[in-house]
């Protein structure tokens, strides 16, 4: 399984743009085959700042993901925002156990 873990800045001015383009990324994603989890998270503490989850099954699922046609929308969508992924990790796991 895999685990990315990335983080973006979004300008105030650009938020709600982003945001329409996100709920159909959003969606698209998680009905893909080896899609078990894709969210974006809107940081509380700092303005701007999205946190995107996701959780693949391997790496054929994560490598089929960005040629999606969805992906390309995304990409389009977002290309004349003020939208900057800043940050963007992928960890190999096994199926791990709840902390709780």
């Amino acid at each position: 399984m895999l685990i990315v873990l990335a983080k973006a800045q979004v300008g105030e001015s650009a938020m709600d743009a982003a945001k329409a383009a996100i709920a159909d990324m959003v969606a698209a994603s998680n009905a893909e085959e080896g899609c078990i989890a894709y969210a974006f998270t809107q940081d509380v503490l700092q303005p701007g700042t999205l946190h995107i989850v996701e959780k693949w099954q391997d790496e054929a699922a994560l490598a089929a993901h960005f040629a999606t046609p969805h992906m390309a929308a995304f990409g389009a969508a977002i290309a004349g925002l003020d939208f900057k992924v800043i940050e963007a990790l992928k960890f190999h796991t096994d199926e791990g156990l709840p902390v709780m």
